[in-house]
């Protein structure tokens, strides 16, 4: 299934229907008046967060989705049918943002939650409920209200709680792939992952997270260089970065800063979170080089740097359990932040 992270569709809920002037002509009834029905109401449009789906690829062919009217009142007092509702089914982590993509309506984070996208309009009255003692045959009746429309966007931003980031080659998809058995495309060529990947690191015990891989980034992503930095967005939810560094560059640290430029421009706190510096590829160089590289790094950045190897598995284990302590550190803290909103009274 083709990976699809952005849509716009168009929306509009039903119309209501219309009221019904009737009145009584029963033959031997003493008394007639009014018994028009009401209109039914529209059908409401809804999107709801669901089990299985993981891209949008299904609202790039079909972007248009309206609800049916509502059916018009009858004689008798019959009121009609209301409209079907429409449900846009949508993959957690989905982000509904208004035409001009800048404000957010709402965000999906929960199987099972849902948002009125657009109210159905309401059904008119009939002329049955006009009659008053002073009017007892009433004419009137009232049409429906008409339903709602608007453009929206959908954006998805994956649910992970760690991310990988880095230069295009630096080894992030093979990372994954010895984490976890997510089997992302791995090549000898830079851009070699085109949408973002995740996979589930299992350490036993309880001790259980998600970890994505997102296309590389180059210097200049931020204009729109190489694939861009859209795909950021995939990991403004992570608890953490893991930012992979390739030892058998010549120089890691002009690649850590490269990253790290392109990090603090896309903004949205990326740039704040806690990070992992780890380099990789620890198989292909030789001790000396990859002392002076984490020397180097160390130096620069003032925090331990981790040696891995995505191909052999050496040190990787370790390191899982790094990005796994800093994952349960978050969790702690939100657990205990919704614990304090639930408790405090006004």
């Amino acid at each position: 299934m083709k990976f699809l992270d952005q849509a716009k569709v168009f929306v509009q809920s039903g119309h209501g229907g219309a009221g019904s002037v009737s009145f009584r002509r029963e033959a031997f009834v003493e008394y007639g008046g009014p018994n028009g029905g009401d209109g039914g109401k529209g059908g409401d449009v809804w999107a709801e967060a669901v089990e299985g789906l993981n891209t949008l690829i299904d609202y790039r062919y079909q972007q248009h989705y309206k609800a049916p009217r509502g059916e018009g009142g009858a004689g008798r007092d019959r009121s009609g049918a209301a409209g079907e509702d429409v449900v846009l089914k949508l993959p957690v982590g989905t982000q509904i943002l208004d035409e001009d993509n800048e404000h957010v309506l709402a965000d999906l984070t929960e199987i099972g939650q849902r948002v009125l996208l657009a109210r159905g309009g309401r059904g008119g009255k009939g002329n049955a409920f006009f009659k008053s003692s002073t009017h007892q045959a009433p004419r009137i009746a009232q049409p429906g209200e008409d339903g709602e429309e608007r453009w929206i966007w959908l954006r998805l931003k994956v649910i992970a709680d760690a991310g990988l980031v880095g230069l295009p080659n630096a080894g992030k998809s093979t990372f994954l792939a010895a984490a976890s058995r997510a089997n992302p495309k791995i090549a000898a060529y830079p851009f070699t992952t085109l949408h973002p990947n995740l996979g589930v690191v299992d350490l036993g015990a309880g001790s259980c997270y998600v970890l994505a891989d997102i296309p590389g980034l180059i210097e200049g992503a931020h204009e729109g260089a190489g694939i861009g930095d859209r795909f950021l967005g995939h990991i403004e939810r992570c608890a953490t970065l893991v930012h992979l560094l390739d030892a058998t560059e010549e120089s890691p640290l002009d690649a850590y800063r490269t990253v790290r430029v392109e990090l603090d421009a896309y903004g949205a706190g990326l740039s704040e979170k806690p990070e992992i510096v780890v380099l990789n590829k620890i198989d292909a160089v030789d001790e000396e080089t990859l002392k002076a590289h984490v020397e180097t790094l160390e130096s620069e950045i003032g925090t331990p740097i981790h040696t891995v190897s995505g191909v052999t598995g050496q040190n990787v284990r370790p390191l899982l359990g790094e990005i796994w302590r800093a994952v349960e550190a978050n969790r702690r803290s939100n657990t205990e932040t919704e614990a304090d909103k639930d408790s405090w009274t006004p």
